[in-house]
């Protein structure tokens, strides 16, 4: 309330959200802390894996890269549970599905569309063929900074890992 009365003595309006706003918001930010909790504990174990065990670096690489990838695949389905929970309540908006000459698809998604339409997301390619409408948006970008960050750290992570193995020998 202080913040608010600072604010409006300057002339700036303080935003208001409306209860969903605010549910989807809170929503979201859990999604993404399970989302990088996960990361983080995922890349924690993988360093004490690949530190503990003498491994050919072909192998340890290729192992490495495909956890990294199972990591980002659970990530992935996270947040498609999210889409499709949200989309259970009208309130929330939904996600539209288009097919051949964007005619609307009428049928519900099934949990493969929701995984299909966070990959795209989360990868930041988005096709286009699954639109979000409502406060479910809310969700959407977030899901795209999220997947960026997440892709990003791993990245890292796995430079730094090829840059402690392949130089000996």
């Amino acid at each position: 309330m202080c913040c608010a009365i600072v604010l409006a003595s300057f002339g700036l309006r303080v935003p208001m959200f409306s209860v969903d706003e605010f549910l989807i918001i809170l929503f979201t930010m859990v999604i993404v802390a399970i989302c990088v909790l996960f990361h983080y504990e995922g890349l924690r174990l993988l360093s004490r894996i690949l530190a503990g065990r003498p491994m050919h670096e072909r192998f340890r690489i290729a192992g490495l890269i495909l956890a990294l990838l199972a990591l980002h695949g659970i990530e992935i389905l996270v947040f498609a549970t999210g889409y499709q929970i949200l989309a259970s309540f009208d309130r929330f908006g939904d996600l539209l599905h288009f097919g051949y000459a964007d005619t609307l698809i009428e049928q519900p998604m099934s949990f493969f569309d929701y995984a299909y339409y966070s990959a795209t997301v989360y990868s930041t390619l988005g096709f286009g063929d699954i639109v979000p409408s409502g406060e479910i948006r809310a969700l959407t970008g977030i899901e795209a900074v999220t997947g960026l960050v997440l892709i990003t750290w791993s990245a890292s992570f796995t430079f730094l890992e090829m840059q402690r193995h392949w130089g000996r020998g």
